[in-house]
């Protein structure tokens, strides 16, 4: 395939990367590689872009564009320095320009790809729009999971320390929801792949810190008991899909933002769902989603609500279920 193709048009497979140019994008980049890398998969490099229109400030002026060969001359430029980033990767790599709303193409894109991969943010520019507003846009509305890379790690990229000495392990963040559950299975096949370890944790906030109109009688020690056992039915659940996981579930109490930014400063990856429990559909992403994303000191993946056949036998260990 001839670098530089439409992608939208064709059936992609594989990773997709988002780039701009920009350093966010470079650690993007580099991770969806060595993500590549790890699973055997195509890397397809997307650079997209839009023409601007800019109102003349006088009356008498008319309207404006940017000359497209211009604007795409750029994003050429930006692809040929993704793929000389790459040069003597064992990875096949595609390279992609498109003309349109880089989230409407990435999100296109995301109905065939196996993972997208994005930055926290871009350029800014008129390019460079791709890693801004798309970092928050897209997971929410991703048919495949997304990762989002923040800059903090470009340090250990460039230390060459794909996996750092203080990073153990891969974290998902759970609320009993099936969305969870579907994070749960992708972030133990992330573990299973890097041979790492899974932590899962369930963030309950205190009582004292709920709502005022929570009611009096709610007994913090029942909601904690409740939660202990459906993360003990979500371990056994587990182990019986990846019975080789070394998995490990704990009940932190605290705000689950908060919980999971701490958890993110050891974690080789940070997983969520896209919305939890008593999130609304037409949200653009949850609340801890958005949270996470936002002050994560590693990358996050967020999961769709997708179907899976591992989730139909999740209540044949739910003892108190089969009971009723």
């Amino acid at each position: 395939m001839s670098d530089a193709t439409g992608a939208t048009s064709e059936k992609i497979e594989g990773i997709v990367v988002g780039v701009d140019g920009s350093e966010q994008s470079r650690c993007a980049l580099r991770w969806a590689e060595r993500e590549a890398q790890r699973r055997g998969s195509v890397l397809n490099v997307v650079s997209a872009y839009t023409i601007p229109v800019f109102a003349a400030s006088s009356m008498d002026a008319g309207y404006s564009t940017l000359d497209d060969d211009l604007i795409r001359g750029g994003a050429e430029d930006i692809v040929r320095q993704a793929r000389a980033e790459l040069e003597g990767s064992p990875v096949t790599i595609r390279t992609y320009i498109e003309s349109g709303d880089p989230a409407g193409v990435l999100l296109d894109l995301s109905e065939d790809a196996d993972l997208v991969v994005v930055g926290t943010r871009g350029r800014g520019g008129f390019v460079g729009r791709l890693l801004g507003s798309v970092s928050s846009a897209l997971p929410a509305h991703a048919k495949c999971p997304t990762v989002v890379v923040p800059l903090c790690m470009a340090k250990e990229q460039q230390a060459q320390e794909p996996t750092p000495p203080e990073r153990e392990h891969i974290v998902v963040g759970v609320d009993g929801s099936d969305r969870a559950r579907m994070a749960v299975l992708a972030a133990a096949e992330a573990a299973v792949a890097r041979q790492l370890p899974l932590r899962v944790v369930c963030a309950v906030a205190p009582v004292s810190a709920a709502l005022a109109w929570m009611p009096a009688t709610v007994d913090q020690e029942a909601v904690l008991e409740d939660v202990h056992y459906q993360m003990d039915v979500g371990y056994r659940w587990l182990k019986s899909h990846f019975p080789d996981l070394e998995l490990e579930t704990d009940v932190v109490l605290g705000p689950p933002v908060e919980v999971l930014i701490r958890e993110s400063e050891r974690a080789v990856l940070t997983v969520t769902g896209s919305r939890g429990r008593g999130g609304f559909a037409g949200m653009l992403l949850g609340s801890t989603s958005q949270g996470v994303l936002h002050h994560s000191k590693g990358p996050v993946m967020v999961v769709p609500d997708m179907e899976d056949p591992r989730l139909a036998n999740r209540n044949d260990f739910d003892t108190r279920a089969n009971e009723e």
